[in-house]
């Protein structure tokens, strides 16, 4: 599907275990941004994500974003360079950037919109489906932070 050698087919996408970058971050928009921008936005995204084995969610909300993205690490490395000159938004600060051996946490998402009241199930959802333990704890301590009961019955699988 990829016309680039080194990306992963559609069945490599799903299975745990690749190597993957994230990267976490939160920024404010520019003056005139506003639910339709992010639309286009979105909309761009998930075209050239899935061209770049990138996949990943958009919250946007009271004129703040916050985005998390995963993907070939080579390939992240080239969207963080986008994203940090995108001059529809500025005051980036980045909150997490990593690179592990792990599954993908939504391995059908291009891009998603996520509604700002919509976080907590979403990573709830995350949650659920998770098998590798890194996202396990990751997503269990934002939940936490979040406001969220305690998962004691995640154990210690």
């Amino acid at each position: 599907m990829f016309d680039e050698p080194g990306f992963p087919r559609d069945a490599d996408l799903e299975n745990s275990g690749i190597t993957l970058e994230t990267f976490v971050y939160c920024s404010r928009a520019s003056e005139g941004v506003d639910d339709a921008e992010v639309d286009r936005i979105i909309e761009f995204s998930q075209r050239r994500n899935a061209a770049r084995s990138i996949t990943g969610m958009l919250v946007f909300g009271s004129g703040v974003f916050f985005q998390w993205v995963e993907g070939p690490p080579t390939e992240v490395k080239s969207l963080i360079t986008s994203i940090n000159g995108d001059s529809r938004h500025h005051d980036i600060v980045e909150l997490d950037r990593s690179v592990d051996h792990r599954e993908r946490l939504y391995p059908a998402w291009e891009m998603e919109r996520v509604e700002a009241d919509d976080i907590r199930t979403v990573l709830q959802d995350a949650l659920e489906s998770a098998e590798d333990k890194k996202n396990i704890a990751a997503l269990t301590r934002i939940l936490e932070h979040l406001g969220s009961e305690p998962f004691e019955s995640l154990g210690e699988s």
